[in-house]
């Protein structure tokens, strides 16, 4: 029990990070943990000028191994929570979507990847 509390004050605390780490580039954080039945979005950012972004937060000891770490299933799981997401809030979704992952790793600032995949369909 106790490796799962700290896993989730890991995840609880990178997210933070992300979110100030989006700030600082100009996207405005319109949600963080958005739960659907089809899945969990970390984060949910508009972009400067730019799409609705879902992301991904992942920390690990290296930011490289963050970005591998999110399989075809997640990324599945993610594009259809989006997808309920955008259509609660049919403003947004005239704006487009884009899938990102921000790796946090420890003594290093976040890493922004943006457009990591596209759903198919």
């Amino acid at each position: 029990m106790r490796n799962r509390e700290a896993a989730e004050r890991r995840g609880r605390a990178g997210e933070t990070l992300a979110a100030l780490w989006l700030r600082l580039k100009g996207y405005r954080v319109l949600a963080r943990r958005v739960k659907t039945h089809a899945g969990e979005i970390d984060l949910v950012a508009a972009a400067p000028f730019g799409p609705i972004c879902f992301i991904e937060v992942k920390a690990r000891s290296h930011p490289r191994l963050a970005a591998e770490s999110v399989m075809d299933g997640q990324r599945t799981r993610i594009a259809r929570a989006a997808n309920l997401y955008l259509a609660a809030r049919p403003a947004l979704s005239a704006r487009g979507m884009r899938f990102d992952i921000i790796a946090v790793a420890p003594r290093a600032l976040p890493v922004h990847h943006r457009d990591v995949w596209r759903p198919e369909g």
